[in-house]
């Protein structure tokens, strides 16, 4: 069940990047270059994304790797399938996860560091 929300999630995600510019949301550029930041906010422990980064970096692994759990060679439909599907979930997860960094980008920004004296 968790599984289906978190893929309905990304898929719905696609659909608002794909039509950002009518509906408001943020353009596919803005994602794109938001892209390195997230990694680095990840790596100081800023920003909670590291699993959600390691199965984003397995999946274009998965895709790039010469090795298939079913390879095109024997299983030509099946093996471009899989393939698909790997990617499809990947850009959903890329698309859901830049629209998360990106709002907290946006509330991080709207909270001024400093000291409370009570």
């Amino acid at each position: 069940m968790a599984r289906t929300l978190k893929r309905a999630a990304a898929f719905a995600a696609l659909g608002r990047a794909l039509t950002a510019g009518s509906r408001g949301g943020p353009s596919l550029g803005r994602r794109v270059a938001a892209l390195p930041r997230m990694i680095r906010a990840t790596a100081r422990g800023q920003y909670d994304g590291g699993m959600r980064l390691a199965l984003m970096t397995a999946a274009v692994a998965y895709v790039a790797s010469p090795f298939d759990l079913v390879p095109e060679a024997l299983l030509i439909l099946l093996g471009l399938v899989d393939d698909a599907l790997v990617v499809t979930w990947l850009a959903g997860s890329v698309l859901a996860e830049t629209e998360r960094f990106l709002a907290w980008e946006a509330s991080r920004e709207s909270v001024v560091p400093g000291q409370v004296i009570g």
